[in-house]
């Protein structure tokens, strides 16, 4: 910036200038350095001149003014100093004599300031001659001694040796003439030195400047296109040289312009034809971009499809797959059937890889933001995978830091998916050993902690030559056609993707033969709403517990879950141990015993029975999930079984919650017939097959099902009968599942039925189409039989009132909010039931007060539990004040919107008083109805 600023500033001056202030500069200061120089030496060589001419004037005097003053003769001393001035009259004004007593002796005429000419000093100070300067005079001051009658011992120095001084006072005029005039002379020189230097430069201006300027102009005329403009006339030196130069250059360029318009010609002749082919190639380029568009619609619709056609089929081979296992099947029959249904369900897991990477190829993966718990989560991906886990008998190892909070906010699904793949791709990969899943914390703020992922397992490992391609689409770390391991190779690049949407990162390590370490960095945010309230787990603290674990990382686990709650652990890990403990007395509060499926089943029984005695608790965990055997050798004896890897939370809640034991009978009893709710459904499918499947699944649940194979159909059904709830398929021939929706909301008697839609659909784009149509739910393909039953006791057990504004509490909606547990969506209600008093008297106090801060803060506190109990109304009231707020509007401005937020709070709390009463009593009447 400084160098552009200096070089802006030099091309405002001409080289005229330049020429001059470079040439005129040096002489002047060189002529100013030398005319001070020899001006003020000339001052003092005056000076010093004057001073010695005084010096040898007075010196004399003193000695010879020695007889007068020791004679104390003052007219002989008069007409000495009389005689003296008279001679040097131009150079001395005045004289006088003083004797040793500093009082005036004798004077050459009349003086009237004596007092400047005295000795200020004693006398025994002035040595030698001195002067001064006073104003345009010179005061010289020299001693008198004696020189008459001195002893050779006195001493010179001594007041008796001094007879007095002489003061004499000398004229500076003529010595400050003389100055003044080598002044003059000095500047005279240097003028004229001046003035012959700019004779001479103003020749080299005309000779050079001149010249130049010709040339500036001329290369202007060349630069605006004017080739034939040349310089003229006879230069100097260089300045020739320069001009042959330029008109040289100007020939050149007139020569290469001419050839340049030729290939400017024959370039814009080649253009026009280029031009011409590209707009050709834009219009076929244009085309393409269509073509593609419509591939990637018919590819999307294909996807919607071809997902739809996929899972229809596979809908009925895996429903009526597990159908069939609950039925009377020998054993070649039941093991033929367990893999139609495992085989059906790996199909259907590649059919999903497949779908989730178009959906993220094509940036339409839309994510969730709703709490959750984190424990509950993984261990809920796990417990699908600990049976393949268990089948090649690993050791599953899930290890989550205590520092980590368990209420969470994110999307659920995509974080179990992540573990589900990473972890799956570890037992698949894994022939005999362990896998471990830790969860560490990186960092954590007020709203977000940044979690990291580890997935550890004693598997194959993987090749180097192998690993760059390991995170691409489609690729597999044995892509051979001997390759032992089957599956898409999407599982790592859909988790990859999914990560990389969350803000996330993955990567590996891997040593072949000695297995592989996935580690993924998650950030998530923290949830202000926990979904259950904290655990109290004080009570356990220096209880004693017994821990029978073979294996060695799920015993360190658990051993370390327990002393984190201050336990006394006392931990086993052979049967001999076991043996020895079984055998002594001594009684403990608790036992934590691991159960291998072992072929003496009667064993197990044995030592779990003893191991019961010696506990006030026992608890199991079981890594095998034949439930059959659980119940018939491990369930009689336990106060809770857990499966392995053990979940902490489910840990804790099972020592401080334990189940009695049930009562031994020798004689297997058959279970109770479950009860069917009295309902009447609709059950609406053009595939016979999944019209059977349903009906079939429906009617082991409800008391009345009607099922149609049309759109057509379910309209005349729902004019002429009332349901309780509509399960209507979306793809069918004629009148499909949205349009037979929107005519029986329109007329029919089912104009308030809840309407679930079946579809295999599982784009984000397809649900969204459903959710306009007036559909209140959505329920996959596959069908299974849980979610099936969820669905119903979501949607027909839920309660109906009329007496109060639905946007004053609305049920379906805190449901959803609550992830559809019943339990959990009840407790957040009565949490804002319990607030609701004091967050009332609050406002009212900062009401009264005009406490904007405070209100600030209560009204955003409010606001976060509205957000998660159903209650519409309160949430946009708290929202629209706390913006208003912060946009700085008053209390007072505010004060309609806050008692309208008051009234709306008493509604609140009166709606949702009864809705969870009414809940409660139907919760009761339920779980007394399933115990008889």
């Amino acid at each position: 910036m400084n160098r552009k600023s200096t070089s802006n500033n030099m091309t405002k001056y001409s080289l005229r200038s330049w020429v001059l202030v470079l040439a005129l500069a040096p002489t002047i200061l060189v002529g100013i350095l030398l005319g001070g120089y020899f001006t003020i030496n000339r001052f003092y060589e005056l000076e010093d001149s004057l001073l010695e001419q005084g010096k040898n004037f007075i010196e004399p005097l003193a000695i010879a003014s020695e007889i007068s003053l020791v004679d104390n003769n003052r007219e002989a001393t008069k007409r000495l100093l009389a005689s003296a001035q008279l001679h040097r009259s131009s150079l001395v004004k005045s004289i006088a004599i003083f004797d040793n007593k500093n009082q005036l002796f004798v004077t050459s005429h009349s003086h009237r300031n004596l007092e400047e000419l005295m000795l200020a000093t004693p006398l025994t100070e002035l040595h030698n001659t001195e002067f001064e300067h006073v104003g345009d005079k010179l005061i010289l001051r020299s001693p008198i001694y004696t020189t008459l009658s001195l002893s050779p011992n006195m001493d010179l120095n001594s007041r008796q040796a001094r007879l007095g001084y002489i003061a004499m006072v000398i004229n500076k005029e003529r010595a400050l003439l003389e100055q003044h005039r080598a002044a003059v002379a000095a500047f005279i020189i240097v003028l004229i030195g001046v003035q012959l230097n700019l004779l001479f430069t103003f020749r080299l201006v005309k000779n050079v400047t001149q010249p130049i300027s010709d040339m500036v102009r001329v290369v202007a005329k060349i630069r605006e296109g004017k080739l034939d403009t040349r310089l003229k006339g006879n230069l100097i030196g260089e300045l020739d040289l320069l001009k042959r130069g330029i008109n040289d250059m100007a020939s050149s360029l007139s020569e290469y312009h001419d050839e340049m318009q030729q290939n400017i010609d024959q370039a814009t002749s080649d253009l026009r034809e280029t031009l011409e082919q590209i707009e050709i190639q834009n219009v076929e380029l244009d085309l393409a971009k269509k073509r593609a568009l419509e591939a990637s619609r018919i590819k999307s619709e294909f996807l919607a499809n071809m997902s739809h056609e996929l899972r229809t089929p596979l809908n009925g081979v895996i429903g009526f797959a597990r159908q069939l296992i609950k039925t009377p099947l020998h054993e070649s029959q039941l093991d033929y059937i367990k893999t139609i249904e495992r085989s059906a369900t790996n199909l259907l897991s590649i059919i999903n890889d497949i779908l989730d990477f178009s959906k993220l190829e094509a940036g339409k993966m839309v994510l969730e933001n709703i709490s959750f718990s984190l424990r509950d989560n993984i261990d809920d991906a796990l417990s699908l995978m600990s049976a393949s886990a268990y089948e090649k008998q690993l050791e599953l190892i899930v290890d989550i830091a205590p520092e980590i909070p368990d209420h969470l906010s994110g999307d659920a699904i995509r974080v179990n998916q992540v573990i589900t793949n990473l972890v799956g791709n570890a037992i698949k990969f894994t022939d005999s050993g362990s896998i471990q899943l830790k969860i560490e914390k990186i960092s954590a703020t007020h709203d977000q902690i940044i979690l990291r992922g580890e997935v550890k397992d004693t598997g194959i490992g993987i090749d180097k030559s192998h690993q760059e391609v390991l995170f691409q689409a489609f690729g597999q770390a044995d892509s051979s056609i001997s390759r032992r391991f089957g599956g898409t190779g999407l599982g790592l690049i859909i988790t990859k993707r999914l990560l990389n949407q969350m803000g996330g990162k993955i990567g590996f390590s891997s040593v072949m033969g000695q297995g592989s370490t996935f580690w993924f960095t998650l950030p998530i945010n923290i949830s202000n709403f926990p979904l259950a309230g904290p655990v109290v787990v004080d009570e356990l603290a220096s209880k004693t517990v017994i821990v029978y674990e073979p294996k060695l990382l799920s015993r360190n686990l658990i051993t370390a879950q327990l002393s984190r709650l201050k336990l006394e652990i006392t931990a086993i890990e052979t049967p001999e141990q076991l043996h020895t403990e079984l055998a002594n007395n001594q009684q403990y509060d608790f036992a934590i015993m691991s159960c291998n499926k072992q072929r003496d089943g009667q064993q197990l029984s044995r030592q779990l029975q003893r191991l019961a005695k010696k506990s006030k608790v026992l608890l199991a965990i079981c890594d095998f999930h034949d439930h059959n055997y659980q119940h018939q050798y491990v369930h009689p004896h336990c106060n809770g079984v857990l499966n392995a890897p053990v979940a902490e939370n489910s840990l804790i809640r099972m020592m401080l919650m334990p189940a009695a034991k049930p009562k031994l009978n020798n004689q297997v009893t058959e279970a109770a017939p479950i009860a069917r709710l009295t309902l009447n459904a609709l059950a609406v499918d053009d595939n016979p097959a999944n019209l059977k499947l349903i009906d079939t699944l429906l009617k082991e649940s409800v008391t009345n099902v009607t099922s149609v194979n049309s759109g057509e159909q379910a309209i005349e059904q729902a004019r002429q009968h009332h349901f309780d709830i509509i399960f209507m398929d979306i793809q069918m021939p004629g009148v499909d599942g949205i349009s037979a929706t929107q005519q029986i909301r329109q007329d029919s008697l089912n104009r308030h039925t809840p309407i679930i839609a079946v579809t295999a659909h599982a784009l984000a784009e397809e649900r969204e189409k459903i959710s306009r149509s007036g559909m209140d739910d959505y329920l996959p393909k596959p069908i299974i039989e849980n979610d099936l039953k969820n669905m119903l006791n979501h949607w027909v057990s839920k309660p109906q009132f009329t007496h109060f504004d639905p946007r004053t509490l609305n049920w379906g909606l805190c449901l959803q909010q609550a992830n559809n547990k019943t339990d959990l969506a009840i407790e957040m209600l009565q949490m804002l039931i319990d607030s609701i008093p004091a967050t009332t008297e609050e406002i009212e106090l900062a009401l009264d007060q005009q406490d904007k801060t405070n209100m600030q803060r209560i009204i955003h506190k409010l606001h976060g539990a509205s957000c998660y109990c159903g209650v519409p109304a309160t949430q946009q009231l708290c929202q629209a004040i706390e913006s208003n707020l912060k946009h700085n509007l008053s209390v007072a401005e505010l004060e309609p919107e806050i008692l309208e937020l008051l009234d709306e709070l008493t509604k609140v709390e009166s709606a949702a008083t009864q809705l969870i009463s009414q809940l409660s009593t139907d919760l009761l009447d339920d779980q007394e109805t399933r115990i008889f």
